[in-house]
Parts: C-alpha cells; structure tokens; sequence
C-alpha cells in the first residue's frame, strides 16, 4: 500500500529531494463547523488540498483539491497562512519523494456539494471546532488549525 509518512525534526527522517507547492482548504459552514477529510494514505485527518499543478493558480488548485478530495464546491477568499519550515519531511512511499512541506492555507466558502469521500479520504465531515483536537492528525496539520482558529490579522508565514 502506498503511504505518506511525516517526519518532524526527525534524525531519521529522509534528506529532502523535492519541494512541491501545494494548498490545502479551511472552509467553515453556517454552523462554524470546519470540513475535514480522513486521508487514505495515513489515516490522519487534515484539510483537504494538494499539489499545484503546472498551469494553474493556487486557489484554482484548492477548488479543484477541495470538490477531489470532499465532493465539496467552494470559492477561496482569504489567506491563513504559508507553511515552508524544512524540518518538516513529508515521505511519499510510492516513489520515494521526500518532499520539504511547502503549503499554502486558503479560507474558502462552500457554495455547493456534498461530503463525499473518494481515492484520497476515507472519511469526509463537518467537525464541530469542540471535536477538533480529538482527531488524529500530524502536527502540522494541528499548527495550521490552530492558526486558523486564533484569526489573526495577517496571514501566518514560516
């Protein structure tokens, strides 16, 4: 089975060999519940998003990621952060890429669809903000959460 494995300030974590722009998505709904995806390739929950495409914008990619990934329609409309720190090891065990994280984080809207899994998630849910630190995801995954919910007056940069 191929996996993704996330390494943190890890001596034992591979040494980079790729550097890949990528998004992921914060959308909340009317009840301030946040969209969540199951991942299928750790087990871990998280934003849905992934790598930007040639050709195309940040935030087209974070439409087309978001509706892959949740079966969820949105419109992006704000700026959470961007994630560079290169302690941060992200291992795609398919091919062998080390990948050094490199995210940005875009608030969007819903404006359509359905909570629907698909290849990449397992799960897909609305999550009360109360439920959110019982969910098993990697650390990094957690900061961006956490910068997102302190709604801080300028995007969060590292």
């Amino acid at each position: 089975m191929n996996r993704r494995i996330d390494y943190y300030d890890d001596p034992e974590a591979p040494t980079a060999n790729s550097m890949v722009p990528s998004v992921n998505v914060v959308i909340e709904n009317q009840a301030s519940e946040i969209l969540m995806i199951r991942r299928s390739d750790n087990g871990n929950w998280a934003f849905p998003g992934g790598a930007i495409d040639l050709g195309e914008s940040a935030s087209q990619a974070a439409v087309r990621e978001t509706k892959e990934e949740s079966g969820i329609d949105c419109e992006v409309i704000d700026v959470v952060g961007i994630y560079t720190d290169p302690k941060h090891i992200i291992l795609y065990t398919s091919n062998g890429e080390a990948r050094q994280e490199f995210s940005i984080v875009l608030r969007a809207r819903a404006t359509g669809g359905q909570p629907t899994p698909s290849s990449e998630s397992t799960d897909v849910r609305w999550v009360p903000r109360s439920e959110l630190a019982d969910l098993q995801m990697d650390r990094s995954m957690r900061r961006r959460i956490d910068h997102y919910l302190q709604k801080a007056a300028t995007p969060h940069i590292d």
